[in-house]
């Protein structure tokens, strides 16, 4: 959003006050009524922070100096936007780049540095490529190290939850100003990861869709993108099975399409990339459907998707259009709102995206203002063609999704995109629905969803433009048909009608101009039109009167509630009232004078001659006489102010009123209703000021406390509208329309949007008359109560408690009323909180008030009295709970409130953004909203520049008043103390370092030593540790002085006398601190440097001289953190708080700093503990100690070409090549001499030398030139403990059998965090290190110890390292000894040890065929299923990727042939396959076919297996065994087959699902061709549902190729005229589901030939009495073919008639009384029609003739059971 020029004149003046022009500042801040002042103040506050931070970088004080100063600039940024010089920013931008990639930087600096750094990149059109680069390596580091911390699952470092977002965004941001050599260094870094069957490819791919830089000029292209381009594409089009890192290259290249609009060439992709979109919604189509899971979990993301779309539309073919009609025609029957299911969000949420992208494109190609990124070059702009074929595409389906299930919000959206493109397209199909909505009377659901889409689409009607001039014509029609959803019996129709209304009228002038027809003559035809329309407004407003009467009659109180129940307003009530005040005084403001009095004294009428209670109806009237007097306050004010004066000094003439505790109903509704119109334009209340005083005078004193509340609301109200500052007027137009009909028409201006350089706000600013009037009322009303109070609080006075309250709540008011004049409370700052060499001063911001100083100053008087009155009553009557409530409130305004509340501003914020939102035009951008809209937005800065004077100084009034609510907090009724602390909590995060002062006091309270701690005060206090959600957490400050208080205070509370655990709050206050502690801690820095560049940066920013300034050296924290865990060490407790304890002293292990000598003592003893949670956790800290402990090992670097004696080719290869053959491991050269194994070269990582080889291959030293293994005299005192402990037999003997106790019985799973305990020694002690590692377990742990024994530790292992164990375990798996079980775990465990080792054991997996292959006819099941993922994992590495040599590892085509012909006997028998039910390996006469029975289904199991995990689909080989699938499969629905039968149907869906490449759909074809010939029914029946689910799975690829679709059409046209009956049914079911998809198009050839077959003549029916014929004739086969045709053309369009739709419905009906079968499906036709277009039947008639009807009606209405 760029401001839009201005005169050239003002900005002239302003850079001579700056002296430099601004980047981009924010522009409301010049509409202000104190603008003129704050070019100055920004330039103070900007020179202040730039001398700080530069002297805080300098003198490397990161805390508290730069962190303040950091948080004053962003503070500076929400106040002003980038109000700097290109230079400044610049360099604001370089040092804290720097700062934030500090190594080792606390990870809580780094979050607030890089929030800061994110916000200052934002505007990427202010700084090119020239002004900025930015190094990409610092960003990777520090990635790297927190999102792969080694250390963090060893617990020796906590990072934040929000911490990867926050670096997420960080690299977005930067990644625009890498240099360009950055995408060849990126790959070289990165490329070498690529091993598809490792992790590392995931992280690899993810960072390539992160850091990758894709905005750059055409002419560096060949440095950017055209580097990977192809090589990534090749990979995407390549991969069949959705692995997790597919989405990631997705969304990098959705993200390159965006920013090379038109240097890209997506053409040759486009159909595969829409048939991936496609599967990627998840849809369900056929009958019987299994999704594999991971295509939900790994589906693209909607947004890159709808991104890549929207980038790819236009060009010269637009060839992307096509597919995307394509797209919408075959999703388009999902969006009817019948349908519904997991995959509706994801439709939805893609309809919503996907014009709302387009028009963001638009914007960008037509009316964004050109900054140094490339434009979208001519040739690729999107035409206006481009823009109607895709509004066209869309339409249908939005239409439809307006009555979905998830509610009507994304089609208005979508809608209100494409209103904004295309208004005649998109308007007159949903006005057409919404005037019918709003007649019936049945469905509101209809009205609610077409109100909100009209909303959205209100500014496209009115403005209608060229393309659309009928638009504003229906403005009033709509409006006075929407008067009748005004209804007090249904809630959301009312709110949404308000909505509706409301929208309307802020866009339009309710002023009558009919006069102008006989005045004017050179209107327009439209506009003559809208002229004579006008004279209904005055009407329109009236009749909306009438109803929010009769709306507010029914919701009385005595109407709406029992006696019984509560007189406050319901929250359904308070929304009405909302709605109903808000859409009121929007009429009014959008009125002419003329209606307004009219409707003025229809309001006052209704006011005056009724009585109101004053708690539901009373508040909506009040309202509405508010809204009346806000519009127009001389007018309104002249009727209410003496009417209800004259009524409330005639009610209270009686002397007894006063003291009376019931008041009378009219006056109380009096009171409500002036304190309401009080509301109003402060400057017009002034002439009646001696009547309101007098008023005030009567009523503050009243004894009802209704009474009194009332007259309080009159005060503060008064006070408020006089000495606030606001604007007055929000009409859409400036200057209003009370200007006579010759200047100026009206109509003119209907939906015109707010100008923001002639908005003419006009503000309330507070004159010298009302600012002396408040001080008069002041003085008048609040000196006495004051006085009063005080002589209570001195015992001087007796006062009921009544009366304090009633003092108080004047009080309160007054300071509420007047909050904006007193000026803040000052004093002397309170000192020494905190060491800093650069000044903590605050900023003062000027906020529209000189504050008088020859006044009383109010604010510090009643600080003095409440404090004085808080601790009377605390002393003498702490029962007095309402008082204190009010005194709370009382001293939270004193320190906070400036004339608005922070909740109030955030609300209003938020609703801000919500009407934004619904209103506003994204394709013409530049801040086109409506005025009242933009006034409301400059308002919120001014209200935000009162409420951010955060981090202020602590001063000793504050002290004060924080020690007061700290002891308010402590006290004994739970309601104050939680009152208390909340005011507690926000004020301790507003004053700087107060904290440091506050908790020692709080920790005071839980000192053992102390007993005259009541438990209430025990309790408070640990609710003030605790904190609120938003707010401070005391118990975990980021700061080491302040743990090093609170941690052992917490664990010592346990021996306070005031400690009891028999209290369940207390426990649970204890757990509740422990989790908080956990959950939020986060590793706090030790060690503080600020390398030189950034010194370097801070000094050429400011010139100091810096000789001056010493560098002070940091006192290291180091030995904070020392004494810190040997205090929490010392204290003993009870078992609660040992867990607290062991707890708090697992957070405190790191990786910078190794644990005391003593901790480690505690942990190790802690293993054997009692307690199972304390071993749990000591298990882990040890973990992270001996990683601490674990020496560095030697590292050399190698080349991988000097070792292979091969040279690396040119260009990309992958796989298996002569290079990395050195890698592999091989039976013939295993290590078996000491001598081989120290001279040979171990490369434990997999990945490595899959790809390509990393620029430097680093490897561990020979052992020989490793460190020695410790001697016991060299050990560190921490080495001493763990080895003593370790080798003594006795503690080894404990642990064991601890570790072998059950958690949970038979719940076990292998626990990796224990693995880690003995993976680091083991790493460590080569020698004596095996001792202690497979102590015996007993035999049931037997598949704990196999898992532990192989996945954990083969991880990242060099295969020759471990050849004695691979050997061994390939010995026998397969055994039979012990039983399946046993088997199954041995081939687990191979499994597992292999599949870590993926590519580089061949050999291995070779020698595991061979063996497996003969005893695949397994008996068992559970050896099968294992089996079978054996075999996944064998032919995993068989992969058809691009650049990929051919594997040597085993390869699925040889394997399959080998199955075939042991399958032989199956394939070619032709009866029917049974499982044969033999459950022992008995040996001896079993026939093959038995063999082959039990061979096929250990098969299935692995193609089962495969389907999820291989990366490529062996199509070729499938399609061999697909014939024998397709014969066991079974049809019906029935799920007690046996395992054979369904394996086999499972098998056949996924395979259906399969991706396709496209030269593999030819084949494919032709196998289902030949199978469709087959003899078997079950078979060719089959073949139709895999052909459904074909299809649909790879739509666009198969359309793509023409002649595969007349292949598939021919082949269901065939098997139409099948002789089995089910198989012809659910042709004709594949048939309409082809139609419907629009995979196959309904031709008149089509027709003609079904029409032609169903006119077979049927041969004669034979006499009664002989025998029928059991076999259907030939004819009626055909017969059949057709009307089963003609039926599937009718079903294909469930939702619409089309124009060959009712021809076809009569031929059908001519067949209704032919024999069977075509009769049933004659009727099943006809009734599913009727189903389908029975909602919209009236549209639907349209498209018959007359005659056509008549029969159509006999066939559907009288059920045909006689013919």
């Amino acid at each position: 959003e760029e401001p839009i020029e201005q005169g050239a004149v003002g900005m002239g003046c302003q850079v001579e006050i700056l002296g430099f022009v601004p980047q981009k500042e924010i522009v409301y801040n010049k509409l202000l009524p104190y603008a003129d002042k704050l070019d100055r103040e920004s330039n103070d506050i900007l020179a202040q922070i730039k001398g700080n931070l530069g002297r805080a970088v300098q003198l490397r004080e990161l805390w508290p100096g730069v962190l303040l100063w950091t948080r004053k600039l962003s503070t500076y940024l929400r106040l002003y936007g980038r109000k700097f010089s290109k230079e400044d920013h610049v360099l604001f931008i370089k040092l804290l780049y720097e700062l934030v990639t500090i190594p080792k930087l606390d990870i809580s600096m780094m979050q607030s540095f890089a929030r800061l750094l994110i916000n200052l990149l934002k505007k990427k059109e202010l700084l090119s490529r020239d002004d900025l680069e930015l190094p990409w390596r610092p960003l990777y580091d520090l990635y790297e190290s927190i999102l792969y911390s080694k250390t963090e699952h060893l617990g020796l470092n906590w990072f934040p939850n929000s911490v990867e977002n926050v670096l997420k965004t960080l690299v977005k941001s930067c990644r625009l100003y890498f240099s360009e050599s950055a995408t060849q260094e990126m790959l070289d870094e990165w490329r070498p990861l690529l091993c598809p069957f490792d992790v590392t490819m995931q992280k690899a791919i993810s960072y390539f869709e992160l850091f990758l830089p894709t905005i750059m000029p055409p002419e560096q292209h060949h440095k950017g993108f055209k580097l990977w381009f192809d090589e990534m594409m090749d990979l995407w089009v390549s991969v069949q099975n959705l692995p997790a890192w597919e989405g990631n290259l997705v969304n990098i290249f959705a993200r390159l399409a965006n920013d090379n609009i038109g240097y890209v060439n997506w053409d040759p992709y486009i159909p595969k990339i829409f048939t991936r979109v496609l599967r990627s919604f998840n849809l369900p189509v056929g009958t019987s459907q299994m999704i594999v899971p991971r295509y939900l979990s790994n589906s693209y993301d909607i947004g890159h998707v709808v991104l890549w779309i929207s980038s790819m539309l236009g060009g010269p073919q637009n060839q992307v259009q096509t597919q995307l009609n394509g797209l919408f025609s075959s999703i388009a029957s999902f969006y009817h709102p019948s349908n519904n299911g997991r995959w509706l969000m994801k439709l939805m949420k893609f309809l919503q995206r996907l014009p709302a992208s387009v028009v963001r494109r638009l914007h960008r190609e037509r009316y964004k203002k050109p900054c140094w990124i490339t434009p979208v070059p001519a040739s690729h702009r999107l035409t206006d063609q481009d823009v109607t074929d895709f509004v066209e595409s869309m339409k249908q389906p939005v239409l439809m999704a307006m009555f979905s299930k998830t509610g009507s919000m994304d089609a208005a959206q979508a809608l209100q995109n494409l209103a904004l493109m295309r208004p005649e397209l998109v308007i007159p199909p949903v006005l057409e629905k919404t005037y019918p909505a709003m007649e019936t009377l049945t469905e509101p659901h209809q009205l609610t969803a077409t109100l909100s889409c009209m909303i959205g689409m209100a500014r496209s009607l009115l403005s209608g433009g060229r393309h659309y001039p009928e638009g504003p014509a229906h403005v009033l029609p709509l409006l006075m048909r929407a008067l009748p959803g005004v209804d007090p019996n249904d809630f959301s129709k009312c709110m949404i009608t308000f909505q509706f209304i409301a929208t309307f009228t802020t866009l339009v002038p309710l002023v009558d101009c009919s006069s102008a027809l006989h005045e004017k003559n050179d209107l327009t035809e439209m506009v003559r039109e809208l002229c004579s329309a006008s004279a209904e407004f005055e009407d329109f407003v009236l009749q909306f009167m009438d109803r929010c009467f009769a709306l507010i009659d029914s919701s009385t109180l005595e109407q709406t509630r029992e006696e019984t129940e509560t007189e406050k307003m319901t929250p359904l009530e308070s929304l009405v009232e909302l709605g109903l005040s808000s859409t009121f005084s929007t009429i009014l403001t959008q009125c002419s004078m003329e209606i307004f009095k009219v409707a003025l004294e229809k309001v006052f009428n209704f006011a005056t001659t009724n009585i109101f209670e004053t708690r539901v109806a009373g508040r909506m009237v009040a309202d509405m006489c508010r809204a009346a007097a806000k519009c127009h306050p001389a007018e309104s004010l002249r009727l209410f102010v003496p009417h209800c004066c004259n009524a409330i000094t005639h009610l209270t003439a009686n002397e007894d009123v006063s003291n009376e505790e019931e008041l009378d109903k009219e006056l109380l509704w009096n009171l409500q209703l002036l304190s309401e119109v009080s509301r109003v334009d402060g400057e017009k209340l002034l002439p009646y000021r001696t009547q309101l005083v007098q008023i005030l005078q009567l009523t503050l004193r009243l004894r009802c406390k209704q009474g009194y509340s009332l007259a309080c609301n009159l005060l503060h109200h008064i006070l408020r509208s006089t000495a606030l500052t606001y604007p007055t007027d929000y009409c859409s137009v400036p200057g209003g329309f009370n200007r006579p009909l010759q200047e100026y028409l009206p109509i003119k201006d209907w939906g015109r949007p707010g100008d923001l350089w002639n908005l003419e706000i006009q503000w309330h600013v507070p004159s010298a008359e009302e600012t002396a009037f408040v001080f008069y009322v002041l003085d008048l009303l609040l000196q006495p109560e004051l006085q009063r109070l005080q002589r209570y609080a001195q015992g001087e006075q007796d006062m009921s408690r009544d009366d304090v309250l009633q003092s108080l709540c004047i009080v309160q008011h007054c300071l509420l009323g007047a909050g904006s004049m007193l000026r803040p409370l000052d004093g002397r700052t309170v000192t020494g909180l905190v060491p800093s060499m650069v000044s903590l001063e605050e900023t003062k911001l000027y906020i529209g008030v000189d504050y008088d100083e020859s006044r009383e100053n109010y604010r510090e008087a009643i600080c003095k009295v409440m404090r004085q009155l808080l601790h009377y009553i605390l002393e003498h009557s702490e029962d007095d709970t309402k008082s204190l409530f009010t005194i709370i409130k009382i001293i939270s305004d004193l320190m906070h409130f400036r004339g608005s509340h922070k909740h109030e501003f955030d609300s209003r914020w938020k609703s801000f953004t919500l009407v934004k939102k619904s209103m506003e035009n994204r394709l013409h951008g530049k801040k086109q909203h409506i005025r009242a809209l933009l006034i409301d937005r400059v308002l919120l800065q001014h209200e935000m520049r009162k409420l951010l004077v955060e981090v202020c100084e602590y001063k000793t009034v504050h002290q004060d008043l924080l020690r007061d609510l700290l002891r308010l907090s402590t006290s004994t009724y739970s309601q104050v103390r939680s009152k208390a602390q909340n005011v507690l909590f926000t004020a301790l995060g507003t004053y700087n370092f107060c904290c440091r002062d506050i908790a020692p006091r709080v920790l005071e309270l839980l000192e053992p030593t102390r007993t005259d701690v009541t438990q209430q005060q025990f309790k408070g206090a640990l609710y003030c540790l605790l904190g609120n959600h938003c707010g401070v957490c005391l118990a975990n400050l980021h700061d080491w002085d302040c743990i090093a208080q609170t941690w052992p205070s917490i664990v010592r509370s346990g021996l306070s006398s005031a400690m009891s655990l028999e209290k369940p709050s207390i426990v649970r206050l204890f757990d509740d601190l422990a989790d908080k502690v956990h959950r939020q801690y986060e590793t706090i820095g030790i060690d503080f440097t600020v390398p030189e560049s950034a010194v370097l940066l801070g000094t050429c920013k400011y010139q100091i001289d810096v000789s001056k300034c010493f560098i002070v050296s940091i006192k290291s924290d180091t030995q904070k953190h020392h004494s810190f865990v040997n205090v929490i060490m010392c204290v003993i407790r009870p078992w609660k708080f040992e867990h607290i304890a062991i707890g708090f002293l697992s957070l405190l292990l790191r990786d910078d700093y190794p644990l005391p000598a003593p901790a480690v003592l505690f942990f190790v003893q802690s293993l054997n503990h009692d307690a199972l949670v304390v071993r749990k956790m000591a298990i882990a800290a040890i973990a992270g100690i001996l990683k601490q402990l674990k020496r560095p090992r030697k590292k050399i670097p190698v080349n991988p070409c000097d070792i292979s004696g091969v040279t690396e080719p040119e260009g990309l290869v992958a796989g298996d090549k002569p290079g990395n053959d050195w890698l592999q491991y091989h039976g013939d050269s295993l290590l078996n001499t000491q001598q081989d194994w120290d001279n040979f070269c171990f490369v434990e990582k997999t990945h490595w030398g899959y790809y390509c080889w990393p620029k430097n291959l680093m490897v561990y030293a020979p052992a020989a030139e490793q460190p020695k293994d410790l001697s016991a005299e060299n050990m560190n005192e921490r080495e001493h403990v763990i080895y003593d402990h370790f080798t003594e037999p006795m503690f080894i003997k404990q642990l064991i059998e601890f570790l072998s106790l059950e958690d949970r019985k038979g719940k076990d799973k292998f626990n990796p965090r224990r693995f880690c305990l003995f993976k680091v020694p083991t790493s460590e002690h080569n020698n004596h290190g095996s001792g202690d590692k497979s102590t015996s377990r007993d035999p049931r742990k037997l598949h704990w110890l196999f898992e532990m024994l192989m996945e954990c530790p083969l991880e990242s292992r060099d295969p020759r390292k471990l050849h004695w164990l691979f050997e061994m375990l390939m010995e026998c798996p397969l055994s039979g000894e012990g039983g399946s079980f046993v088997d199954a775990c041995h081939l687990y465990v191979l499994q597992g040890g292999l599949a870590q080792q993926e590519w580089r054991v061949p050999e291995l997996l070779h020698r595991l065929l061979s063996y497996l292959e003969p005893k695949l006819t397994q008996v068992y099941k559970n050896v099968r299923e294992r089996i079978g993922s054996v075999l996944t994992y064998i032919f995993m590495i068989d992969v058809t990727l691009p650049h990929t040599l051919p594997t040597k590892s085993p390869h699925i085509a040889e394997f399959t042939e080998r199955i075939l012909s042991q399958l032989k006997p199956l394939i070619e028998g032709d009866e029917e396959i049974q499982n044969h039910v033999v459950e022992e390996n008995g040996v001896g006469e079993q026939d093959e076919r038995t063999q082959a029975i039990k061979l096929l289904k250990t098969v299935l199991k692995w193609l089962m297996a495969s389907a999820g995990r291989s990366f490529s689909t062996p199509v070729p080989q499938q399609l061999q065994l697909l014939t024998l699938l397709f014969k066991i499969a079974p049809v019906e629905n029935d799920d007690s087959y046996d395992e054979l039968k369904r394996d086999a149907k499972m098998c056949l869906s996924l395979m259906s699902q399969g991706l396709l490449y496209p030269e593999q759909i030819p084949t494919v074809l032709k196998v289902l061709h030949e199978i469709a010939g087959s003899s078997s029914w079950h078979a060719r029946f089959s073949v139709l549902t895999y052909l459904q689910i074909m299809v649909f799975y790879n739509l666009f690829t198969i359309l793509s190729n023409e002649q595969a679709v007349q292949d598939v059409r021919s082949l269901v046209i065939r098997l139409l005229e099948d002789e089995q009956l089910e198989v012809r049914e659910m042709a004709a079911t594949t048939l309409s589901g082809f139609l419907q998809c629009n995979f196959l198009a309904m031709d008149a050839s089509m027709q003609t030939h079904f029409e032609a077959l169903c006119k077979t003549r049927l041969p004669q029916k034979r006499k009664r009495g002989s025998v029928v014929d059991t076999i259907p004739s030939v004819d009626l086969v055909r017969r059949h073919a057709g009307v089963l045709g003609l039926s599937a053309c009718i079903l294909s369009s469930p939702y619409d008639v089309p124009t060959w739709m009712p021809q076809l419905l009569m031929d059908l009906s001519a067949h209704l009384n032919d024999t069977q079968p075509i009769e049933m499906t004659v009727k099943k036709t006809l009734s599913n029609f009727r189903r389908t277009h029975h909602d919209n039947w009236l549209e639907h008639k349209q498209q018959f003739t007359d005659d056509q009807l008549v029969v159509l009606t006999d066939l559907l209405v009288s059920p045909c059971y006689y013919a």
